[in-house]
Parts: C-alpha cells; structure tokens; sequence
C-alpha cells in the first residue's frame, strides 16, 4: 500500500469534481476547489475521518468494497479504479459485466483495412463486428445470430465438420485449447457476469473435450502466429494472425493478412471480389 500516493490520488480525483455533477447542492460559502471530503465520506458511505486519514497517509489498508464505494464516489474510470486498487494493494471487486459495445473509431478501422480480415471479438469469443474479407474468408456473421456468433460454442458445440476443423483451420485443436484458457481469465474476471457462467456451463455440459480441458486450470495459452484456412471457393489459404487488445473494453481486434504479393495475399484479393455469396462455410 502506497499511502502517500494514495492519498495524492484521492485529493487529485476530489478536487476535480463539481457538487452539482454528483447531484450536490453548491453552496456559497464554498473555499475549496471540488468536493469536501465529508461530501465523499457520505457518497461512499464510510466514515468522514476514515477517508480524511486515506487521504492524510494515515489510515490502515481500505478493503475491497470500501475502494469500489470511493471509486462510485469520485466517478472513476474503470481504469482509475483499477489504479485506485493498485495503491492500495488491494485486489478489485469482480463485479461488472463483460462489455459487447465496439468503439466506433474500430468500427470504422476494420473497413479501411486494406485486404485484411478483421473483426473483434468479446472476452467470451463473440464476434462483434466484423469487415466483409473476414465474412468472406469465415462466414456470414450478419446472417446469424449473437449466440450463433460466439467461437466457443462453435468451437465445442457447433455441427462443423466431423473431423473438428474450424472454418477449414488446421489449427482447431489449438483454438480450442487457447479458447478454454481464455475463458478461465474471463471467468476470473467477471464472476458476477451470468452470461459468462452460463456459457462455461454450456460448454462444460455439452463438451466432454470442453470439460477435461476446463479441469486442468490453464490459464496461459501460446500465441498462434500462423493459421490456414481450407476455402471451397480460392483453396487453402496461410495467413499471418495478430490479436491485438482493446484494453478500454476487454476485447481483441483479431487480424489475418498475408505478405504482399503473395499466392495468399492473391487468394485474399479474390475473396474480397468474390465476398460471402462464393462459397461460404456452412454450418
């Protein structure tokens, strides 16, 4: 526990806010800048000379709960809270849901790409959004519902091909691997989150191969730098894979491309000619 940091942190977050903007009245005998510290005291439901003694350096180490309630109180960001815990040395309450909103700069990043498959995917493997190479080079993600766009469930659960191959991918058996270390982090993460449970369960319920991996509590996985993809329409195709984190709402901007002038980057050109009507996987 940093106390002098942590007390710096919470004059600096105190100081910023308006007592009109935490539904306050404002007062004309107000001398200093943002909240008094009782006013935060009250908001976070602790004791008024507890948080003066944070804020002093001088107070033993707030629990969980108590930095969630400040946090509430100061209108922190999640990742000024999560700093908030990192002071404190104090682990955070799990106790959000894991968010499926895209930021609208991705949005419009993943159709500039240029001969790039794209999408991104929640911290339960649903595909959120999406560009037309990676509808193509996949399938139709707009024709099917959210469920129907989770790669777990299609992963364990899906009706693909008998010898277990994902859209073609020699690499299934990895993904799946990788997907059940995913969703232990996840699960860590949001244990609160029903839709995040109930999805482990699914999986478990319905996956014998699920259910053994689930039990061996691995939570690391290999970075997978290549995968190839076996289209009916343009044949195998090898491409580059790069997952890149959207840290702001734990999701991952997944990207498959292939060297310049390549026979793959040539089968990519014409799958994005061809789009989703040529060939697509099907389920």
């Amino acid at each position: 526990m940093d106390r002098k940091e942590l007390g710096a942190f919470l004059r600096s977050r105190r100081e910023r806010l308006r007592p009109q903007g935490v539904g306050l009245p404002t007062g004309p005998r107000r001398r200093t800048p943002g909240l008094r510290r009782e006013e935060v005291a009250v908001l976070a439901h602790i004791s008024t000379e507890y948080y003066v003694r944070l804020e002093q350096g001088r107070a033993p180490r707030p629990s969980g709960e108590v930095l969630a309630g400040i946090a509430d109180a100061l209108r922190l960001t999640d990742a000024e809270a999560g700093h908030l815990h990192v002071l404190a040395g104090t682990p955070p309450s799990r106790t959000g849901l894991h968010r499926r909103e895209v930021r609208p700069s991705i949005l419009a990043l993943l159709e500039r790409l240029p001969q790039t498959a794209g999408f991104v995917v929640s911290a339960t493997y649903e595909v959120l959004a999406w560009n037309s190479l990676a509808a193509a080079l996949m399938e139709d993600f707009a024709a099917l519902t959210p469920r129907e766009r989770n790669l777990a469930r299609r992963a364990f659960l899906g009706d693909g091909p008998a010898d277990g191959a994902l859209y073609g991918s020699s690499q299934a058996a990895e993904f799946r691997l990788h997907v059940v270390m995913g969703l232990r982090s996840t699960l860590a993460r949001y244990p609160s989150d029903p839709a995040v449970r109930e999805l482990v369960d699914d999986l478990c319920d319905g996956s014998p191969e699920f259910a053994r991996l689930w039990e061996r509590h691995d939570v690391q996985a290999a970075q997978t730098l290549t995968k190839t993809f076996r289209h009916p329409v343009v044949g195998p195709i090898t491409v580059d894979c790069d997952s890149l984190g959207l840290a702001d709402g734990d999701q991952h901007l997944v990207l498959y491309s292939a060297p310049a002038g390549s026979p793959d980057a040539e089968a990519l050109a014409l799958l994005a000619v061809l789009g989703t009507e040529a060939g697509e996987f099907q389920r």
